[in-house]
């Protein structure tokens, strides 16, 4: 898979490039807007992993550029902005997901391969659990298409998961998600708390398997 990074952190970009060649992927790098049309110009890749501001523009207008002309590469959105409104505006301009800074390694691998799973299928921001629904988007979580009222975290640690469907997922990993930095580690009871607390919102006790002495998983069977 070739992938191409647009970020013009140059300490964030080597650890981007460092983790996704880790996973096999390759993985070309552009610091601004120029750097990165040259490159898209003279290469084929199918995800490119976008930072919103740039030395000499933005984010949002280069994916406005490779829209005019190809639909079928996907973007990942990668920006410090939090506002809902700000999130939308990526996703409208063409955006496939949009990432939060800080995040995780592994949420940031979980969201790659999700993007690239449905690349080659009509793209969506909606993942699906029996009679459980998540909007990616609204960052709402649904069931019998009744919404369900979570904390950021407990919605963090559901999409983690059904991201990564059938794949145990361990305290240590989600809690890595919850913390976004090692140092701030939360304890195994911590994440457990939460798994209880998604199980009670939802009314579906066995929408999270407890996979004993590891961690948690959603399964499809």
């Amino acid at each position: 898979m070739n992938l191409l990074l647009v970020e013009d952190d140059e300490l964030l970009a080597g650890h981007i490039a460092k983790l996704l060649s880790k996973e096999k992927y390759k993985c070309d790098v552009a610091s601004n807007s120029a750097q990165a049309r040259e490159l898209y110009d003279n290469n084929s890749y199918q995800l490119i992993l976008m930072d919103w501001n740039l030395p000499d523009g933005t984010g949002l207008d280069l994916i406005k550029e490779i829209r005019e002309y190809n639909d079928n590469v996907s973007v990942l959105m990668l920006s410090g902005r939090e506002s809902v409104d700000e999130r939308v505006q990526a996703l409208d301009v063409g955006a496939d997901d949009y990432l939060c800074k800080p995040y995780s390694n592994i949420e940031l691998l979980a969201r790659i391969r999700a993007i690239l799973r449905r690349e080659s299928s009509q793209k969506t921001t909606i993942i699906k659990h029996k009679n459980l629904m998540i909007n990616l988007v609204a960052r709402e979580v649904s069931v019998n298409e009744q919404i369900v009222s979570l904390t950021e975290k407990e919605f963090e640690i559901l999409e983690l998961l059904m991201l990564h469907k059938n794949k145990v997922l361990s305290r240590f990993e989600i809690s890595e998600l919850l913390a976004k930095s090692f140092d701030a580690i939360k304890s195994s009871n911590y994440v457990d708390v939460h798994v209880k607390n998604i199980r009670k919102k939802t009314g579906i006790s066995d929408v999270i398997a407890t996979v004993r002495g590891i961690g948690y998983s959603v399964k499809d069977a």
